[in-house]
């Protein structure tokens, strides 16, 4: 079972679970977390050559001279993460171009935003380039399965439901076997009465 394939959360009649199951069935589409890591990979990379630390009277700025090649660098990976989100076939173009950026990135911009956005982002380029879209089976299930929508409350009030019965089925198949495990005990003593009185007869 995928991502794609998993049952939704049950039907609402309420304007957010509507929003959610369409966020929902948009999300299973694409490479979703992939994208977001990357943007969230360029944040990093992007301020910190830009921010100023305020200690006391003090004011620190951490401004190199790759300042503007953090920019590029910071933007770029945005752009991509946002592109695979849109474009979920150029996404091994992203992955690679999202792995490149943040190598790049280690020497221009303080180490990668500080070892944040560098891990960040090559977790986002190897999960967009290890994304693949459903075949058109899949696709075809999932589909049916978001316009069905299949409550998954409906799917446990039925478990509970068999579950007494199942149990009464099994304590019914469980009574004649004890019964017949009973009755041949009785009869197997039952001729051993006549052969006492013969043995008294003989005497």
């Amino acid at each position: 079972m995928t991502s794609a394939t998993a049952p939704l959360w049950p039907e609402g009649t309420g304007l957010p679970t509507r929003l959610w199951r369409r966020f929902t069935a948009w999300r299973r589409t694409r490479p979703f977390w992939g994208g977001l890591l990357a943007i969230l990979a360029g944040l990093p990379i992007l301020y910190f050559p830009y921010a100023n630390l305020t200690l006391g009277g003090l004011t620190m700025a951490l401004a190199t001279t790759g300042g503007a090649g953090a920019l590029v660098i910071g933007l770029l990976l945005i752009v991509l993460g946002i592109t695979a989100w849109f474009q979920p076939m150029s996404r091994v173009f992203c992955g690679v171009g999202v792995t490149i950026l943040t190598l790049i990135s280690i020497p221009v911009s303080n180490f990668g935003g500080f070892l944040a956005g560098m891990i960040l982002g090559l977790i986002a380029g190897g999960m967009l380039c290890a994304w693949v879209p459903l075949s058109p089976e899949d696709a075809e299930r999932a589909e049916a399965m978001i316009a069905a929508g299949p409550p998954v409350m409906n799917h446990w009030a039925a478990d509970t439901e068999q579950a007494p019965a199942a149990e009464a089925a099994v304590e019914q198949s469980t009574e004649p076997v004890a019964e017949q495990s009973t009755e041949p005990a009785v009869e197997q003593s039952s001729p051993q009465a006549p052969s006492a009185e013969q043995a008294g007869g003989t005497k």
